[in-house]
C-alpha cells in the first residue's frame, strides 16, 4: 500500500511537473509574442547644415534637428509616442507626447502634445521636407504644436476621404498649467483620389486677448517623376484688429533616377515660390495699445537639388539657394546658400 501510495503521488507529481513545464513554455512563447508585438521602436532624425548668407557675407553651421522618438503599442487598441528634439538650433524641446486609442479601423482618438491638424506643410516631418527650410506658411504662419485631443475618421473603404477635428489649449506646448476660458479648435479634410490630394483646413485660436480665424486650402499632384504642390493661407482677426494676413506657396520637383551611380538613388531638381503679408500673433503691443506687425511681408524664390542616397534609411543632401524680396523699404539680410545633410533612422 505504501509503495502504491508513493507511486500514485509520484505520478501525480510528474503530471504536475509536466503541466508546469507546458505552462512555462507556453508563457515564454506568449511573452515572446507580446515582446514582438508590443516592443517599442526607436527612430530619429538628424539634420546638420552649413549656410552662407550672401547678403551679409556671413557663415554658420547648425544642427537644425536631432530628434529621437519612442513609439509602440500597449494593447491592440492603445498606442503611444514620445519625441524630443535635442538640438532645435541649439535648444532642447519636448515635441510629441501622446496616447492614441484605436476605437475601430476607421476611428482614432489622440490626447496629449501633438501637431495641430492644419496645413500639409505644417504637418510634414523634417526628414520629408522638400527643401532645407520649410515655407513661410509652414513655419511663420502655421507652425502649430499644442496640447489637446484629436479625433480622426477615415472613410478609406468607401472613398479616399479622411476627416480630422481637435480641441486644444491654444497656448502651445510650454504653458499647460494655465486655466483657459478660450480654447483652440481645428478641423481638416483630406480627399486623395488617384495621384491627387486636396485639403481644406480651419483653425480658430485665441492665445491672448484676440481671437483669430485661419483658413487653408492645399493641392498636390504626383505623376511619374513629377511632383507639384501648393497651399493658400488666410487669417482674419476679430473686430478688424489687424489687416487680414495671406500666405501662399507653390513648388515643383522632378526626380531623376541614377541607376548607374553606386551610392545614389536619384537626383531631384526643385523650385518653390512662397510669400506672406504682414502677420500678427494675437498679442497687443503694450506701448501703443495696438496690434502691430510681428512678421513682415516678404516673398522668396528657392531653387535647388536634392541628392537622394541609397536606402535602407532615408539619407539625402539638400543644396538650396534662397532669394528674398521685401517691400516697404525693409532691408534684405536673408539671401543664402544652404547645404544640408539629413538622415532618418
Amino acid at each position: 500500500m505504501g509503495a502504491a501510495f508513493i507511486h500514485t503521488n509520484f505520478t501525480a507529481m510528474k503530471r504536475l511537473f509536466f503541466l508546469a513545464v507546458v505552462l512555462i513554455v507556453a508563457g515564454l512563447l506568449w511573452s515572446q509574442d507580446l515582446k514582438t508585438k508590443y516592443e517599442p521602436s526607436i527612430d530619429g532624425t538628424i539634420r546638420g547644415k552649413y549656410e552662407y548668407n550672401t547678403s551679409l557675407e556671413g557663415h554658420r553651421f547648425q544642427v537644425r534637428n536631432a530628434r529621437f522618438s519612442v513609439r509602440g503599442a500597449v494593447s491592440p487598441f492603445a498606442r503611444y509616442k514620445a519625441e524630443i528634439d535635442l538640438s532645435d538650433e541649439g535648444v532642447t524641446r519636448m515635441l510629441d507626447a501622446y496616447v492614441e486609442m484605436k476605437a475601430s479601423e476607421q476611428l482614432t482618438f489622440i490626447i496629449g502634445q501633438q501637431k495641430v491638424p492644419f496645413s500639409t506643410d505644417n504637418l510634414r516631418s523634417p526628414h520629408n521636407f522638400l527643401f532645407a527650410n520649410r515655407s513661410f506658411l509652414g513655419k511663420q504662419l502655421a507652425g502649430l504644436r499644442d496640447v489637446g485631443a484629436t479625433l480622426e475618421y477615415s472613410f478609406e473603404k468607401q472613398l479616399p476621404l479622411e476627416l480630422i477635428a481637435g480641441i486644444y489649449n491654444g497656448k502651445g506646448l510650454y504653458n499647460q498649467k494655465e486655466w483657459r476660458n478660450a480654447l483652440s479648435f481645428a478641423t481638416r479634410a483630406i480627399y486623395s483620389p488617384s495621384n491627387w490630394e486636396f485639403t481644406l483646413n480651419y483653425n480658430t485660436i485665441q492665445p491672448y486677448e484676440l481671437r483669430m480665424h485661419v483658413y487653408n486650402a492645399g493641392i498636390m499632384y504626383t505623376f511619374n517623376q513629377w511632383h507639384f504642390e501648393g497651399e493658400f493661407f488666410y487669417k482674419q482677426y476679430e473686430h478688424n484688429a489687424f489687416v487680414d494676413t495671406k500666405g501662399f506657396f507653390a513648388l515643383a520637383s522632378y526626380e531623376i533616377p541614377t541607376p548607374k551611380l553606386k551610392a545614389m538613388e536619384s537626383i531631384s531638381p526643385r523650385i518653390r515660390y512662397d510669400s506672406m503679408s504682414d502677420d500678427n500673433n494675437g498679442l497687443m503691443n503694450a506701448t501703443t495699445n495696438t496690434y502691430t506687425v510681428d512678421d513682415v511681408e516678404r516673398a522668396r524664390i528657392t531653387g535647388g537639388i536634392n541628392f537622394n542616397l541609397k536606402k535602407p534609411f532615408i539619407n539625402e543632401i539638400r543644396l538650396n539657394y534662397e532669394q528674398y524680396f521685401y517691400s516697404n523699404g525693409t532691408a534684405n539680410n536673408d539671401n543664402k546658400l544652404v547645404i544640408e545633410f539629413v538622415t532618418k533612422f
